[in-house]
C-alpha cells in the first residue's frame, strides 16, 4: 500500500470516528452513567468524589481525533466533520442539548485549531496535548452553561475529558513515530 493511500484511509477512519463522537456523547449524557438525574445528565465518576456528565469521554476523544483528521486529510475535512457530527446529534439528543453541544463543539474546535495548527509540524504530541487542553476547557464551560445553566460539573468535565486525551497520547506518539519511519507526510 502506498503512503498516500495509507494516509487517506487512516484519515477517513479518523474522520468517521470524529463525526460520530458528538451524537454518541449526546446519547451517553442521557443513557450511560452510575447515576442519572431526573431531567438531568447521567454522571460518571472521573476521580474519587468528582462526577461529570458521561459524554465527557467522547468529547475528550473528539478533540484528539480532530487533530488527527487535520493531520491526515486537512482542515476542510475537519470542519466538515464538525458539521456532520452536529447534524447526526440532532437525531439523538433533545433540541436544547443539540444546540449547546453544537455551539460548544464549534467554539472548542476553533480553539483547538488555533493552538494545534502552528505547533503540529514541529511537535505533534505537544500540539495534540496543548490544543486538546484548550479545547476541552472551552467546550466544558460553553456546554455546561448552555445545556444546564450551571458550571456545577466544570471540574468533572475538565478532568474527564483530560483523562481521555491523556489515554490517547500513546497512540498519537506511536502514530508520529510510525509516520517518521514510513515517510508519511501530514496533510
Amino acid at each position: 500500500m502506498t503512503n498516500e493511500r495509507r494516509r487517506r484511509i487512516e484519515g477517513i477512519v479518523f474522520l468517521i470516528g470524529f463525526g460520530l463522537t458528538i451524537p454518541v456523547a449526546n446519547w451517553m449524557i442521557g443513557h450511560v452513567g452510575t447515576f442519572c438525574a431526573p431531567e438531568g445528565p447521567c454522571l460518571l465518576p472521573v476521580l474519587p468524589g468528582l462526577m461529570a456528565p458521561s459524554g465527557v469521554a467522547m468529547i475528550g476523544v473528539a478533540l484528539v481525533l480532530r487533530d488527527l483528521v487535520q493531520r491526515r486529510l486537512g482542515l476542510g475535512y475537519s470542519a466538515a466533520a464538525v458539521v456532520f457530527g452536529a447534524v447526526l446529534s440532532a437525531a439523538i439528543a433533545p433540541a436544547a442539548l443539540v444546540l449547546a453541544s453544537g455551539i460548544a463543539f464549534l467554539l472548542s474546535e476553533l480553539a483547538d485549531l488555533a493552538v494545534y495548527t502552528p505547533l503540529a509540524r514541529r511537535r505533534l504530541v505537544g500540539a495534540v496535548l496543548a490544543s486538546s487542553l484548550v479545547g476541552l476547557v472551552v467546550d466544558s464551560i460553553v456546554f455546561l452553561w448552555l445545556a444546564f445553566g450551571s458550571l456545577q460539573f466544570l471540574p468533572g468535565q475538565i478532568v474527564g475529558k483530560a483523562w481521555m486525551v491523556l489515554l490517547s497520547i500513546p497512540f498519537v506518539f506511536y502514530l508520529r513515530r510510525r509516520d517518521e519511519r514510513l515517510g508519511l507526510a501530514a496533510a
